[in-house]
């Protein structure tokens, strides 16, 4: 059977592929580090198959087809979009698919009973996926499996929808009649505000990031549920908060024991998420 060797959550803020450069800047330097710390923990456990868990920005998905979660099942994907490219000078890239644990995940011929699931034969990926890729695998030659879940369009999935999406994964991993060595790779954000005052300003709420990074130091998915069921607590915290959920499903995938290493990086934008999981 399959194995899931890790799992790890990461920023996705295109801003910082574009500030993040030689000379680094002194205020990106500890997120440059955790980037690469989670560059060299995939290269130790030697992973074949990467679950992508992020969420599309009004691009694949928008109003007028807004799946709860959707998974890719392409051969591959091309990645990124023009105004991305344009705004944030990211690169096109190109990504390899895994069809058969797609499959596994959303099952072949019947959905499984935990979730509902859509999928996507044609999917072009935006930055939610390709810029954790370009930092933890920069050479992009390991397949991918991308998970959408919709966090920015109400009415998103409930927190414990999440934790289902992430027990699910790690069954169907388990469950797969394979010896490769997967891991899990989800980007969000802590409390984060795009478009407002508070774009710029740092965390829009220190409060929100302490608690939620403390849920994944001590492994505490009763308090993620507690607060998180609370969508208006989670926007307060900002526009784009709801993404931290994706987190919370890292978290579920792992059994809910605390993360190996967990880490808010304070920087020029907001506060950054790094929280990894080992195996043990």
């Amino acid at each position: 059977m399959a194995n899931l060797v890790m799992a790890a959550a990461t920023p996705h803020n295109p801003l910082l592929w574009r500030a993040m450069r030689d000379p680094m800047p002194d205020d990106l330097a500890g997120v440059a580090a955790n980037f690469e710390r989670f560059r060299q923990a995939f290269d130790e456990h030697d992973v074949d198959v990467v679950v992508v868990i992020g969420t599309d920005h009004l691009r694949q998905f928008s109003y007028d087809n807004s799946p709860a979660f959707a998974v890719g099942k392409a051969d591959g994907y091309h990645g990124t979009w023009e105004n991305e490219v344009r705004t944030f000078g990211m690169e096109y890239v190109e990504l390899i698919g895994h069809r058969a644990l797609a499959d596994q995940i959303t099952g072949r011929q019947v959905q499984p009973d935990a979730i509902d699931f859509s999928v996507s034969l044609e999917w072009r990926l935006d930055h939610s996926f390709v810029i954790p890729l370009q930092y933890v695998r920069p050479e992009l030659d390991v397949p991918i499996v991308p998970i959408h879940t919709n966090a920015s369009m109400p009415p998103v999935p409930s927190v414990r929808r999440f934790i289902s999406l992430g027990e699910h994964v790690r069954a169907s991993v388990e469950a797969w009649e394979s010896d490769a060595r997967v891991a899990i790779l989800t980007s969000g954000h802590m409390a984060n505000d795009v478009g407002g005052p508070r774009t710029f300003a740092g965390s829009p709420d220190p409060a929100f990031d302490e608690a939620a990074a403390g849920w994944m130091r001590d492994g505490d998915l009763g308090g993620a549920i507690r607060v998180c069921s609370d969508f208006d607590r989670i926007t307060e915290a900002g526009c784009m908060t709801y993404q931290y959920l994706n987190a919370v499903a890292a978290l579920a995938a792992m059994g809910g024991r605390a993360a190996d290493f967990a880490d808010v990086t304070e920087s020029r934008f907001a506060s950054s998420p790094f929280f990894l999981w080992r195996t043990r």
